[in-house]
């Protein structure tokens, strides 16, 4: 049983359900705030305020985590991760008169934190379950664990919206932590605690990462990131609530249809890009992968922004213009994920690799932070369509980086 237990595939599923769970509270907890507050009147900035910590402390957090995770372990960190999860869903379980600014940018903070520690454990833990000379089954089991995530996330912002209109704000947030607590016992019990311990200690120092493909690799990231969540986060939610006047569940189907649809894509990216021949046995991205896909990407969301301004102020068609393209923009964006998700564990050193891939998460944080805080000021500026201009000029960024990564 204890040999079964600790079985790499076995291991591997642990890991997964403890990052599914946590994901799923993570999408329906965004979902609720957004929505909930902008119920209470809230302008844009100030529910991208709200999360402004969330992603602050998501910077620092993979940072410092990963060096963390390679004294007190992979499983640990993850484990870590859910408790705090658990504390800020209880912090928001008081009455709404308590819920201010403050107080709720405290409890996003814990979530923030809570959520990177619990990703970047997780995925860095499977490259100490996969054999170095098995890339491609590397490339596999990444792609589904981040592929699957995704598609759990999107169950969580319809699930956020559901509940809602369903439960209340109070209720929904008790009912995830409870679950969280349940699947954190479960991990306790079964993970093996030893995943990811560095056999020599790593000092701070080694907390930037001295390789120039993990550096490149993560200005790439920094910049996909942000191109996303510069309409993703606060503008879309809003502008489909506002100017198409959809319900709280229409916004939280829609969300959720893009995530999931986004998520069954990165499993499936190991099929879309496969270089490989019998030959060459290739059955990995390379960093020209990763510069062709980008490049792709890039006119995307300015086509998107471009039709929605000659559609006019028809919300039927506003509607077909933006679920459409939004679509069409996430497979694309997925697959570039997917490709960028690998590559980073390939890159990252042997021994420590959590201190690597915490370096290129903490440059993913820092473009969602980016990319948060221009969602809600752009778009209550200048509107959707400047947003999705801006996530074109970032993916133009990411391309020109992109190319110069290695094989």
């Amino acid at each position: 049983m204890n040999f079964e237990l600790k079985a790499p595939a076995t291991q591997y599923g642990l890991v997964t359900l403890s990052y599914w769970a946590f994901t799923l509270s993570d999408g329906a907890l965004r979902m609720l705030v957004v929505l909930f507050f902008h119920q209470l009147g809230y302008s844009p900035i100030e529910i991208a305020g709200l999360l402004v910590l969330y992603e602050l402390c998501g910077v620092i957090t993979n940072l410092y985590g990963g060096w963390l995770a390679t004294t007190i372990g992979l499983t640990i960190t993850m484990q870590a991760g859910l408790a705090l999860q658990i504390v800020a869903l209880s912090m928001l379980m008081v009455d709404s008169s308590i819920l201010n600014v403050v107080y709720v940018m405290i409890a996003q903070a814990l979530s923030g934190i809570g959520k990177d520690l619990n990703k970047m454990g997780a995925k860095a833990s499977i490259k100490s379950l996969v054999p170095a000379d098995a890339q491609g089954r590397l490339y596999r089991w990444i792609a589904l664990l981040t592929g699957s995530k995704n598609a759990l996330k999107g169950v969580g912002f319809f699930l956020g919206g559901w509940l809602l209109a369903t439960v209340g704000f109070q209720s929904a947030v008790a009912t995830m932590a409870t679950a969280l607590s349940g699947v954190l016992i479960l991990s306790i019990l079964m993970l093996d605690r030893s995943m990811g311990i560095a056999k020599k200690p790593q000092p701070l120092k080694h907390l930037f990462s001295k390789s120039s493909a993990v550096n490149r690799l993560s200005a790439a990231r920094f910049f996909l990131f942000g191109s996303r969540d510069i309409w993703f986060v606060v503008a879309l939610p809003v502008f489909l609530q506002s100017q198409l006047q959809w319900s709280y569940v229409q916004v939280g189907s829609m969300m959720a249809a893009w995530v999931m649809a986004y998520g069954v894509v990165q499993t499936l990216a190991p099929k879309v890009t496969n270089t490989g021949n019998k030959e060459t046995n290739i059955t990995h991205p390379s960093g020209s992968t990763a510069f062709k896909w980008a490049v792709l990407l890039c006119l995307i969301p300015a086509a998107i922004g471009a039709t929605l301004y000659a559609a006019g102020s028809d919300p039927s068609l506003l509607a077909v213009v933006l679920v459409t393209g939004l679509m069409i923009f996430g497979a694309f964006f997925a697959i570039n994920s997917s490709i960028h998700s690998y590559l980073i564990v390939a890159y990252a050193r042997e021994d420590g690799t959590s201190l690597d891939v915490g370096f290129y998460y903490m440059c993913n944080a820092a473009g969602r932070l980016v990319g948060t805080l221009l969602s809600g000021l752009v778009y209550q500026q200048f509107g959707l369509t400047a947003c999705l201009l801006l996530s074109s000029l970032m993916l133009v960024a990411t391309a020109a980086i992109s190319k110069k990564l290695p094989a």
